[in-house]
């Protein structure tokens, strides 16, 4: 534990993750209280606010501190799909409610029920996301607990001849929403949102290397075999997803949580289909994936 002004940093996993306290994320926050926030964060990859009250606004304010601030990107998907994450209750283009709740048999937002795969927020995209920030309004009584796992340990893991095989590959990211089963690449691209981002890309703050895959989005390796593709993606998620590299955060309610998209890939655990569950979601634009 170490203290930052009144800010305390507790470390809550060797895979990453710490609990901060001794901030109010209610009201805007000095300089000195911010860059102790970024060292956290590029320290343990996912930090966690507890006991929080926190409007909207607040929380749009405090993501703010880290960039600009990014807007869903269902809007552009396939019309078939467009509609999945465009809830009845999302008023702020810049806010997407993650809850299985619906509105005279309407979702109010998106993503709302059952597992989810290991992904990347808005990987599929040239910029995805730099940050995600999710604050809990209501949980189910068990389940739906958010998993993190470390990408930098996954890269560190991976067999040496095989970094040196993928060391300049690209594979296909692709936005669809079978959110724990594979899909099939269309043989039209365009009209689905997709990217081409190396497998290994360098964080721009810290210069370490991360492992940029994910078993929901990650569909295939540029320039080997579909055969070859699919062996060596399922090694690739089989090593980012090893318990030793995963922190698990079980919610409460009132938990904030704020996580880097360029070195982490996170999934959600079941839960009871009939309990409301909703949390708010809010991101920071990103740039281009640096190799």
């Amino acid at each position: 534990m170490q203290d930052v002004l009144d800010i305390k940093v507790t470390r809550l996993s060797p895979a990453g993750g710490a609990e901060i306290s001794g901030v109010d994320l209610t009201r805007p926050l000095i300089p000195a209280e911010i860059k102790a926030i970024k060292q956290a964060w590029a320290d343990n990859l996912v930090l966690v606010f507890r006991d929080q009250t926190l409007s909207q606004d607040d929380q749009l304010r405090f993501a703010a501190y880290f960039g600009p601030l990014g807007e869903r990107k269902g809007a552009l998907a396939r019309e078939e799909i467009r509609h999945l994450s465009e809830g009845v209750a999302q008023t702020d283009r810049r806010v997407l409610l993650v809850s299985n709740k619906k509105v005279d048999g309407k979702p109010i937002g998106a993503f709302g029920e059952g597992e989810m795969w290991f992904h990347i927020d808005s990987g599929y995209a040239e910029k995805p996301y730099m940050y995600s920030f999710l604050f809990a309004e209501e949980l189910p009584s068990t389940g739906g607990n958010t998993l993190f796992a470390n990408m930098y340990k996954a890269y560190e893991q991976l067999p040496a001849d095989l970094k040196a095989k993928l060391a300049d590959k690209k594979a296909l990211h692709m936005h669809e929403y079978a959110r724990s089963n594979r899909v099939s690449i269309p043989d039209d691209l365009s009209k689905t949102l997709h990217y081409f981002h190396p497998l290994f890309t360098r964080h721009p703050v810290t210069g370490r290397l991360t492992l940029f895959v994910d078993r929901l989005m990650t569909q295939r390796i540029e320039g080997v075999s579909s055969e070859e593709s699919e062996a060596i993606l399922a090694q690739l998620y089989e090593i980012g997803e090893r318990k030793e590299n995963i922190y698990e955060h079980v919610w409460r309610l009132g938990d904030f949580l704020m996580w880097d998209n360029r070195c982490t890939i996170h999934a959600r655990t079941w839960f009871p289909p009939e309990e409301p569950r909703l949390l708010r979601r809010c991101t920071v634009e990103g740039g281009p994936i640096q190799a």
